[in-house]
């Protein structure tokens, strides 16, 4: 079949308003439940970051109050354990978008800190979303459409449908008041319709090659969708 790009965060902590490094990454079912989704449909993965780094893990995604026990924290463990390619990344830069039918960004909150700022990034996602390619961006993800700028600094994504990690989803998780932003605020300021649904619910929201998913709970379904634009 065809291969699949996994954009992912070099970041392993997220700076809070007070200063604070708060440790973090990738979360796992982000990855993982779109990794099994893509694969089981017989589509290769590679998985690019900011130089080349290994993607850092936020380690708070396989505590058992995500993965519904401690069973299902095992079973996450081992799926993500499973994906070689997080071990072996490429580098952002050196990635040729002809190479590929489809992109896609998991959360967590380290893309609030590097790929929100990230101007090959913010190419990559522009050239993506020109191209017709389906495009996946989910949970915390979103926050890279914000380096989606042109030299006059309009940005990709103004009035796109979409969503992403919501101002009462980051209130639940207790960070919201130390935030120096939050991405809900900063998709609506760049002109996107954002779409909020119920907190931790699957929501994905689908606006012409652009899927995006709200929260972890969203990333399968958001695989999902962009698996019917790849049939």
């Amino acid at each position: 079949m065809s291969k699949i790009l996994f954009v992912l965060t070099g970041a392993d902590h997220w700076t809070l308003a007070d200063g604070t490094r708060r440790p973090t990454g990738f979360w796992a079912e982000e990855a993982v439940a779109p990794y099994q989704a893509f694969t089981a449909a017989g589509h290769e993965i590679v998985v690019a970051t900011p130089g080349g780094v290994v993607p850092p893990l936020d380690r708070g995604s396989l505590e058992p109050q995500f993965n519904g026990g401690e069973e299902g924290a095992r079973k996450m463990a081992d799926a993500l354990a499973a994906i070689g390619e997080i071990r072996h990344p490429v580098k952002l830069a050196d990635v040729a978008l002809a190479d590929y039918a489809a992109v896609f960004y998991p959360g967590g909150h380290g893309p609030m800190e590097d790929l929100a700022v990230d101007a090959t990034s913010g190419r990559l996602l522009i050239d993506t979303l020109s191209s017709g390619k389906p495009l996946g961006v989910v949970c915390h993800g979103p926050a890279a459409l914000l380096a989606a700028t042109d030299a006059d600094g309009g940005n990709a994504f103004t009035g796109y449908r979409l969503t992403g990690f919501s101002n009462a989803e980051e209130t639940q998780t207790g960070l919201a008041d130390n935030a120096k932003w939050l991405l809900q605020d900063r998709l609506v300021e760049i002109g996107a319709d954002y779409q909020e649904g119920v907190p931790w619910a699957p929501n994905v929201v689908v606006d012409r090659n652009l899927v995006t998913g709200q929260n972890p709970a969203s990333a399968g379904p958001a695989a999902a969708e962009m698996l019917k634009k790849l049939a």
